[in-house]
């Protein structure tokens, strides 16, 4: 399956894009996209486990994907 991962802040200015197009096997999950997104766009500075949202909400590692999904990967933020 082919999904649209969208970028934010820091990735977004790494890959010069506010989306990056992954393709993934049928039952991919979370893990698999990230690795994914490192291959697609390698200058991108993906922390070993970055927080991924699936459908808005947070998802872990392991958690299933489909198709049709909406996957954002959120960037570390600073508070000041």
């Amino acid at each position: 399956m082919t999904l649209d991962v969208l970028l934010f802040a820091s990735y977004a200015d790494a890959a010069g894009a506010a989306s990056v197009r992954v393709s993934v096997a049928d039952g991919a999950c979370v893990a698999d996209l990230v690795q994914a997104v490192r291959a697609a766009a390698p200058g991108v500075p993906l922390p070993r486990r970055p927080l991924v949202a699936v459908n808005h909400r947070y998802a872990a590692p392991d958690a299933a994907l489909s198709a049709t999904d909406e996957v954002a990967l959120i960037p570390p933020v600073a508070g000041g």
